[in-house]
């Protein structure tokens, strides 16, 4: 019986003492990444909209498979896909060669919170709310005026979009780096500091 009750005892603290260090957190555990790939018609829609050229360099963050830079080095513009999976980057790899734009195109076994995207002209998103709004910042911070941003059915939530387009169940969203983004980044920052 007193085995019992100790078992019980530690099952109980052992409860507890989990729930107290998730309540501590500041935020909950992110979910894990998941792939799940745009549609080409989507992609091509999400290119059309950023109004991709031969001057770009595109970031697809959380590539996956590789189609959107591969479609965004069919238009003749430089890319570079992000993932956190290497099998991901892998086929990435292979499908670059396969449309014949390794030339165009670089793949990054890499975390995009802490990938530089600094030389981005156009970043494409299809990632999780909260993956959205933890980029938020890093892209404020490390891309240049006039750089694009498109994201696909997520949006950043306090950060109006200059324009969102429809396509059957989906929605695409629109944003440009300006000087007030950047002036906005530099108050946060020193807010933050204080």
């Amino acid at each position: 019986m007193q085995r019992r009750l100790s078992a019980a005892l530690v099952a109980f603290l052992g409860i507890f003492w989990a729930g107290q260090a998730l309540a501590l957190q500041d935020e909950p555990p992110e979910p894990p990444p998941v792939y799940v790939p745009s549609s080409y018609e989507i992609v091509d829609e999400m290119l059309k909209l950023a109004q991709v050229t031969k001057d770009d360099v595109v970031f697809d963050l959380g590539c996956g498979d590789g189609r959107i830079v591969i479609a965004a080095a069919k238009l003749g513009a430089r890319g570079v896909g992000i993932d956190i999976d290497p099998v991901r980057i892998k086929e990435s790899k292979e499908n670059a060669e396969a449309a014949g734009v390794t030339d165009r195109v670089t793949f990054r076994n890499e975390d995009l919170f802490t990938s530089d995207v600094s030389s981005a002209t156009v970043v494409t998103l299809y990632l999780l709310p909260v993956r959205i709004a933890r980029l938020k910042s890093k892209l404020w911070r490390e891309l240049k005026v006039g750089t694009r941003i498109v994201a696909h059915d997520f949006p950043f939530t306090d950060w109006e979009p200059e324009k969102k387009v429809s396509i059957a169940n989906h929605t695409l969203y629109l944003w440009t780096i300006t000087d007030e983004v950047k002036k906005q980044q530099a108050q946060m920052q020193q807010q933050s500091k204080n």
